[in-house]
């Protein structure tokens, strides 16, 4: 069961790198005309950038949240987990979560220094990462405890999915915001 729930986060982990590669190489819109070249794309700058910019989000009287979609079509927040701010990519497609190495130590997650355990299938093989338990996980008004998430050995961008957000009563789309009741 555990490998089938790391194929689901996993296929919807590529996917979601494959849609972000193929929105950049559409031709830019006007508000696009400033958007990194693709040399710092692939090197990473562009998720560095993302994560150096606050992500615009409040918690309304009602006890909701509010995203706003950034320049790359996606949504992301802060979330703290195990009390540590990570910037991460929300993904209602992702089944669970998944950590980059760098936003792992910055929860304070020890892994293996190889973390050789195949954790799912992808486009290239086997995607290699460990399976953690997190003790804490925030975002909004909401939070959870002894959430599971996968730590990957590559990838920049964290994804916070379903095994979260399905803690909210519901995740709606409105244009270029998604509001968390």
């Amino acid at each position: 069961m555990r490998g089938l729930i790391a194929l689901v986060f996993v296929t919807g982990f590529v996917a979601t790198f494959v849609a972000q590669i193929a929105s950049r190489s559409t031709a830019p819109l006007a508000s696009q005309a400033t958007a990194a070249p693709a040399s710092e794309i692939v090197s990473g700058n562009r998720i560095a950038e993302l994560k150096s910019n606050n992500s615009p989000q409040f918690s309304n009287d009602d006890g909701s949240l509010t995203l706003e979609r950034e320049s790359d079509g996606h949504f992301y927040a802060d979330a703290r987990i195990n009390g540590n701010i990570v910037h991460m990519l929300i993904d209602t497609g992702a089944s669970g979560i998944a950590l980059s190495r760098d936003d792992a130590r910055t929860a304070g997650l020890a892994t293996s220094i190889a973390m050789n355990d195949v954790v799912g299938e992808g486009a290239d093989g086997e995607v290699k990462g460990e399976y953690v338990k997190l003790d804490r996980v925030e975002l909004g008004p909401l939070s959870a405890s002894g959430l599971e998430a996968i730590v990957l050995n590559s990838g920049q961008q964290s994804l916070l999915g379903q095994s979260f957000l399905n803690k909210y009563s519901s995740v709606q789309i409105e244009g270029d915001r998604m509001v968390l009741r």
